[in-house]
């Protein structure tokens, strides 16, 4: 059998962008952009090459790409975070003993200078009278005395700030115990697993932070999406490029004030879909503080709240 005979038992079938099908032995260099199908002497499929991304749509991937990166990020740190806690502490009574015990500490060292505090404003006072005595004698306050009464000054201002600090420091140590032991309530008390809990925190931080829309079903993913348009059309400010079932994103930054908005649906397993939100900036200075900025920001932060709330009033 000839080399000709057998590659002739291979076809292509693609179609272009005038919806024309087209069928050959070999694909033409200008066609080898469009979506492919092998076909085998019984024109069955045996593969498929998918249609040529463009610049922008690779970009875009490998952009998604680092959003799930640091979601996976996201839920590695709240593994490790809940471990470390149920393996501290046993109880709830242990964690409140941690808390008066921590508060006790806190408290100590606050009266610890509290007390030089009182000490600096008591020397203050006697170098301010021995001041008052030299003038009522109508002398000149030695320059020993000044320098004295300005040092215990700067003192008095720089324990202040101390004395400052540690109140703030107990009350986000106090935030953060009672944090922790809402945590550990959380988690020994749920009818859930640990490793449930866990996903299920960290998921709701990557909606917050990343941008991130988690889908319970196929059904309702596709309504989702439906959503997910919308506010890529509301919230960009450069036209629609690309819109098709898995991705939708607006053209690229013209302006230093554009803001291009981008959404993706993907499987993540465990039955769910996400959907990804992500957005570009002009490449400027003014551009990289614009999605660094508040503004931005907030868009992320809202993708998932709008969705939530376009299905709660479509039901």
């Amino acid at each position: 059998m000839s080399a000709h005979s057998t590659s002739a038992k291979k076809m292509y079938r693609w179609v272009d962008e005038k919806n024309n099908v087209l069928f050959s032995d070999q694909m033409p260099p200008d066609q080898v952009k469009y979506r492919r199908e092998t076909l085998n002497k019984n024109a069955r499929v045996v593969n498929v090459v998918e249609k040529e991304k463009t610049k922008a749509q690779q970009e875009l991937e490998k952009r998604l790409e680092r959003l799930r990166q640091q979601q996976d990020a996201i839920l590695q740190k709240q593994k490790i975070k809940d471990k470390v806690l149920l393996s501290t502490f046993r109880s709830l009574g242990d964690m409140d003993l941690a808390l008066k015990g921590k508060m006790l500490a806190l408290d100590g060292q606050r009266r610890v200078v509290q007390g030089n505090l009182n000490r600096l404003e008591k020397q203050l006072k006697q170098q301010q009278k021995m001041a008052a005595q030299y003038e009522r004698d109508g002398q000149n306050v030695p320059e020993k005395i000044k320098n004295d009464i300005s040092a215990s000054r700067t003192q008095i201002e720089l324990t202040l700030i101390e004395i400052s600090k540690q109140f703030e420091n107990k009350r986000a140590v106090r935030k953060k115990l009672e944090d922790d032991i809402a945590r550990f309530t959380f988690l020994t008390q749920s009818k859930l697993s640990s490793n449930d809990l866990t996903r299920k925190t960290a998921e709701s931080k990557a909606e917050t932070e990343l941008g991130v829309y988690i889908c319970e079903t196929k059904k309702l993913c596709d309504k989702a999406w439906d959503y997910a348009k919308q506010f890529v059309h509301t919230y960009s400010t450069t036209g629609l490029y690309v819109e098709t079932d898995l991705l939708i994103m607006s053209k690229e930054p013209a302006k230093k004030t554009d803001l291009s908005l981008s959404a993706s649906k993907k499987d993540v397993g465990y039955n769910k879909q996400q959907l990804f939100l992500d957005i570009r900036c002009h490449i400027s200075s003014l551009g990289k503080e614009l999605c660094e900025g508040v503004k931005a920001r907030k868009i992320r932060h809202s993708f998932s709240a709008y969705i939530k709330s376009a299905l709660i009033a479509d039901m």
